[in-house]
């Protein structure tokens, strides 16, 4: 059986009473009594401070300060509900840019709205929410208290339990047993209602509002396109830097290599020398197929269309080719389809021990839709070695998809969809 998320969840299970629950219930209603106090306390004070001080106008100022204390008041009180909730409660703020300055974050601050529910929120807390905690929750705690010690105090004096009197060891015992078992299921689902309740009423007025989630998904989406084009740039960088410097230096060693080995007479100096020249050219070889799959000039030059042309024709099996793409993508959208048939191409011809491979690819409602499917021994797997894990994670990041249908046996259907814009 799952275990309850929240308390609500909780209440309906028949394990209840055995769990952790009830105490969390008592812990979530004692902690509200400090912070309570804290909270109307600092808001008082606060309010007190700024009229004393308002004719030199640093009070007023003051006073401007009140939501960003709610602000922080309602930050503890997300984590606190932690108890009752065990998701929590996501933070309504909006993320800032790193850039603001200390005081350029302070007035944003000051004049969201989640930051004004916080603030009310703190009143509510601070008037009305601790009082009734520490009212049910004392009294629940103190009665159990004195409930299990009961044998213990009646066998020393007498004591009152309303309507009892207790005189004797065996009567507080016998208190003990007849009393407390009830009393315990009673107060714990009591207390677990009120705790619930006030965790559901944190989670209303300090979640996230629908725009403020929408508000958070777009951010996380810019955040994500932002590392895309982080990589992005950072690629360029190294293909500049490789194209137009270690390649350089490697094309002028293998020149020099070739002038030396047309100088030197035949002996094992000139063998030496014939054998680094053709490592020479072999490491220009394999650095210009780097620098072609780092990414490649065509695709930058002339498309997506061209760019899966000429990989197909460097494979070692037929791959017939089905695009229709009317348009030039956005370039990280285009690099990332790219890859995805680059690499499903280079599986194929490495694990599929395919005769055939099929690749399309078309526009349908404005999203890039691509597919490669070979006629091999099937088992693929995404996240299984293949070198697809990475473009899922690059994909996702700019709104797409990509899934493998591979049954044993085969065939092996590759699909990828993206949207045709970024930020879609």
């Amino acid at each position: 059986m799952e275990s309850p998320k929240t308390v609500w969840a909780a209440l309906a299970s028949p394990r209840y009473l055995i769990s952790s629950w009830p105490w969390r219930s008592y812990g979530y209603l004692f902690t509200s009594v400090p912070m309570g106090g804290l909270a109307i306390g600092v808001l008082i004070g606060l309010a007190a401070l700024g009229a004393v001080l308002s004719p030199i106008l640093i009070g007023i100022l003051l006073l401007t300060a009140f939501p960003l204390v709610g602000a922080a008041i309602g930050r503890v009180e997300r984590w606190r509900a932690g108890l009752m909730l065990l998701d929590g409660i996501s933070s309504p703020h909006a993320k800032l840019p790193r850039t603001l300055s200390l005081r350029q974050r302070r007035t944003f601050r000051r004049r969201e709205q989640a930051s004004m529910r916080a603030l009310g929120y703190s009143f509510v807390l601070g008037v009305l929410l601790w009082p009734l905690s520490a009212l049910f929750a004392g009294i629940s705690a103190t009665v159990l208290g004195v409930s299990l010690a009961a044998p213990i105090i009646a066998d020393g004096d007498e004591m009152g339990m309303g309507p009892w009197t207790l005189d004797t060891f065996w009567e507080g015992l016998l208190f003990l047993v007849l009393f407390t078992p009830p009393f315990y299921v009673v107060s714990s689902y009591l207390l677990g209602v009120i705790a619930g309740a006030q965790a559901s009423l944190a989670k209303a007025m300090l979640g996230p509002r629908e725009q403020e989630l929408q508000r958070n998904l777009a951010e996380l989406r810019r955040s994500r396109l932002d590392l895309v084009d982080a990589f992005e740039t950072e690629r360029v960088r190294i293909e500049r830097h490789l194209h137009d410097g270690v390649q350089q230096r490697l094309v002028g060693l293998t020149m020099t290599l070739g002038l030396a080995e047309l100088d030197l007479p035949e002996g094992d100096g000139r063998r030496l020398v014939v054998k680094a020249h053709a490592e020479a050219e072999a490491a220009l070889a394999d650095l210009r197929a780097a620098v072609r799959g780092i990414h490649p000039r065509v695709l930058v030059d002339h498309g997506l269309e061209a760019a899966v042309r000429e990989v197909a024709d460097r494979m070692p099996l037929p791959v017939t080719l089905q695009l229709s793409i009317p348009m030039r993508l956005p370039p990280p959208i285009e690099a990332a389809a790219y890859f995805v048939v680059s690499e499903a191409l280079a599986n194929v011809a490495k694990h599929a021990q395919a005769a055939n491979c099929e690749v399309s690819g078309w526009v349908d409602r404005d999203r890039l839709v691509i597919t490669v499917q070979d006629d091999g021994i099937g088992g693929a797997r995404l996240g299984a070695g293949t070198g697809l894990t990475g473009l899922v994670t690059r994909l996702d990041a700019l709104g797409g998809t990509l899934d493998v249908d591979s049954p044993p046996g085969g065939p092996t259907r590759l699909r990828m969809e993206c949207p045709c814009r970024l930020g879609d």
